[in-house]
């Protein structure tokens, strides 16, 4: 344990240097003013990276034995990575977060699937999911979670950790970053895509039933989480994107007890990129609506382009931020998003994953979403993520975010 500790402070020294620092603070500052929707600047970051294939220089080798400890490392060797390698406009937490111990039933039905990988090292792979969903009476097996929260084994991590690292950083016992609603891409998981868009037109009544079922045991695990207080209510990160906001938490939050109002909420259904607007409407933006009302400001979408939905979208309540995924049309989204919310650019992770990058594919893909973004006076943030491979070319991250300070200089 003496060992952990060992390596856990000298993380942590480098880290706080770079935490504390006048440059992280107005960071943070630009996300503010950006969720704020009175952006100062774009907020330029980069997320969800393939860690396999960038250790060339054993940066990431973890070295803890004790399990927890370990955890605790790879969050600090992943964010001094990126800060000494592809920083963009991160913000380092001045802090080192003990999450909460939380444990759940399950919902009843649990995925059943076969998967193939092309790298065993890779966590991204492909899936076949077994139906468990052919009629109705799956319904009778949905049940709400039962949510527990181990206080004493929190309690006992958090004074481990503050003994070790304390004196060196604030270290804060934190709730669950959970906080999403994306109904029609579980039940994909638990029926099949090609099912529910058959169902959609064939079954609507079952798909109803369905989407009542899910949202009441969603609501549940929300009325559960505030009755525990496991909602972390001081986030930083929503998604890979910028959380930092002057709204929340909500105005009279004591700072220790959080409720949904005082946290983002964030909901999508990709499996909807093949349905028309109405059945989008119909089907997702009722039940969404509901799920996202209790809480403070949204997030809405992942990998759906979403650019010719804008005004069926904005009926969600508490609506802050879209996402404007690769396969968007950037200016249509740009054009009916304008200052309204957050326009959450996604760039193609495609870019870096072929071993012969092309820098000139980076340049015109980011000139579209940056000219699209000032020329409609968004309030926006360009976003690589979902990098699934860099074919072990840990550079091309660094070429594309060089790439992309031509358009957003850092000063």
């Amino acid at each position: 344990m003496l060992q952990d500790e060992q390596i856990l402070r000298e993380l942590v020294k480098e880290y706080r240097e770079a935490a504390l620092s006048d440059k992280n603070q107005k960071k943070k500052e630009m996300h503010i003013a950006l969720n704020d929707l009175k952006m100062t600047k774009p907020v330029l970051l980069i997320d969800e990276l393939p860690w396999h294939e960038l250790n060339n220089e054993g940066e990431l080798t973890c070295l803890c034995q004790n399990p927890y400890l370990r955890e605790i490392e790879t969050y600090l060797r992943q964010m001094l990575y990126r800060y000494r390698h592809i920083p963009g406009d991160m913000v380092l937490p001045p802090e080192i977060k003990v999450s909460k111990i939380i444990h759940t039933t399950g919902i009843g039905i649990s995925v059943r699937e076969d998967i193939k990988s092309t790298d065993d090292l890779n966590r991204i792979v492909s899936h076949h999911f077994i139906d468990q969903m052919q009629d109705e009476s799956c319904l009778e097996l949905f049940h709400n979670e039962e949510i527990t929260y181990d206080k004493e084994g929190s309690e006992r991590r958090l004074e481990m950790v503050s003994n070790m690292l304390g004196d060196l950083l604030p270290v804060r016992l934190v709730g669950s970053p959970w906080c999403f609603d994306t109904l029609w891409d579980d039940v994909a998981t638990l029926h099949g895509v090609g099912q529910i868009l058959i169902d959609l037109l064939d079954r609507p009544d079952y798909m109803h039933a369905v989407a009542e079922k899910l949202t009441g045991i969603f609501l549940d695990k929300v009325r559960q989480y505030e009755e525990l207080n496991l909602f972390e209510g001081l986030q930083d990160t929503v998604h890979c994107t910028s959380a930092y906001t002057s709204e929340l938490p909500s105005k009279d939050c004591d700072g220790v007890h959080f409720k949904a109002k005082d946290v983002w909420g964030r909901g999508a259904a990709q499996v909807f990129v093949s349905v028309s607007p109405a059945m989008r409407e119909e089907f997702d933006i009722p039940y969404m609506s509901r799920a996202m009302e209790p809480f403070g400001l949204v997030y809405y979408g992942c990998c759906e382009p979403l650019h010719n939905q804008i005004d069926i979208i904005s009926k969600i309540p508490h609506l802050r931020k879209i996402t404007v995924t690769p396969w968007a049309d950037y200016d249509i989204a740009a054009e009916q998003i304008g200052k309204n919310y957050v326009y959450s650019a996604k760039a193609s992770a495609a870019t870096v994953a072929l071993n012969n990058m092309n820098d000139d594919v980076v340049r015109v893909e980011i000139k579209k979403i940056t000219d699209a973004c000032y020329r409609n006076n968004c309030n926006f943030e360009l976003v690589l993520k979902d990098v699934s491979t860099v074919s072990y070319h840990p550079d091309h991250l660094e070429r594309w975010e060089k790439i992309a300070r031509e358009f957003i200089p850092e000063d």
